[in-house]
């Protein structure tokens, strides 16, 4: 078969609808034994030798390990693009190539200096945001993810093991504690609500006394606590964020802790409505050696369907990052 992102999901599809047909389960659920069938080999007991028959010759040239990263994880993606269509869970939906390439191009930037990183996803889903970086950087790494729901930590294992990332997964509630020493670079596109536990809550700077605490804030500060002092942090966030309630709390806590390195608004274009946009905002953890940016990086993406628009701006972030001395 042709080395493409077409074949390859139809690949990964023609599995997964004989898997939904035949054991009657939904197709995000499918997803979990198709993805790792791929590299294990290993299929259900239910299916009949006619089910077997029909997924080998899906298979029969497909060839995983001489296949371009790439090409997996966006067959992969369209693949979760599929199951998760009509879901209206906010942890279902998944962070857009677009915005993934800005953060790993982002990353690369800001650590261009090191030959080794530690880099962790405290939200990472089905992984894609984590591989989609991973993908793009060149120097040695050691990842880490984690995900509350064990629907999308099976996807993400299968996703990295498709990929071949070397990542440590964590399946729990990111807002408690980690076995994990700091890292050097956290992203995350955060989770956007109220965190429902009150009791843990209440061990975050950013709890809120007399209601649910942000998900969104609690996040920030956890992922803060698991940064190198000198470490970065890449957030897709909701644009609201320095506007809403409890948003002088959050200002306080981070004039305190952290160097605002820059704020990119994403593009209008990408959005439904004002509501629902997004940017991307760029921490440093302060340490004794840290000194804030001489100027914070400020820029408004255009829709990246405008090839020259966006690579003036890209211009300017280059320059932005000379001058600062990355």
């Amino acid at each position: 078969m042709s080395n493409n992102v077409e074949d390859t999901f139809q690949v990964i599809d023609e599995i997964t609808e004989t898997l939904e047909m035949k054991l009657q389960e939904p197709y995000l659920e499918c997803l979990t034994i198709s993805l790792p069938f791929l590299y294990t080999g290993e299929l259900p007991e239910e299916l009949d030798d006619l089910q077997i028959k029909k997924i080998e010759k899906s298979t029969k040239d497909f060839r995983i390990d001489e296949m371009d990263k790439e090409i997996i994880r966006k067959a992969t993606q369209l693949a979760l693009l599929k199951a998760m269509k009509d879901t209206t869970q906010q942890q279902h939906v998944m962070t857009p190539d677009t915005v993934a390439m800005v953060i790993g191009y982002l990353v690369q930037k800001l650590t261009n200096k090191s030959e080794k990183l530690r880099l962790f996803d405290p939200a990472c889903g089905v992984g894609n945001l984590l591989t989609a970086v991973l993908n793009q950087l060149k120097m040695e790494i050691e990842s880490y993810g984690s995900e509350v729901d064990p629907t999308l930590v099976q996807l993400a294992l299968a996703n990295a093991n498709l990929q071949k990332n070397s990542i440590e997964f964590f399946h729990q509630d990111s807002l408690r504690p980690f076995l994990l020493e700091p890292v050097d670079v956290i992203i995350s596109d955060l989770p956007v609500g109220y965190y429902p536990d009150d009791i843990q809550a209440s061990n975050y700077e950013l709890n809120i006394e007399e209601s649910h605490a942000y998900s969104h804030h609690l996040f920030i500060e956890q992922s803060i606590n698991y940064t190198k002092a000198g470490g970065y942090l890449v957030f897709v966030i909701p644009s609201f964020l320095f506007t809403s309630e409890y948003a002088d709390q959050l200002h306080t806590y981070l004039h305190k802790v952290a160097h605002i390195v820059g704020v990119l608004e994403l593009p209008e274009s990408m959005f439904k409505n004002e509501r629902n946009q997004k940017s991307i905002l760029i921490l440093q953890k302060k340490d004794e050696d840290t000194t804030p940016p001489k100027q914070v990086l400020m820029a408004k993406l255009p829709s990246f369907k405008n090839v020259q628009a966006t690579e003036q701006v890209l211009a300017k972030i280059n320059h932005w990052f000379k001058e600062e001395g990355y």
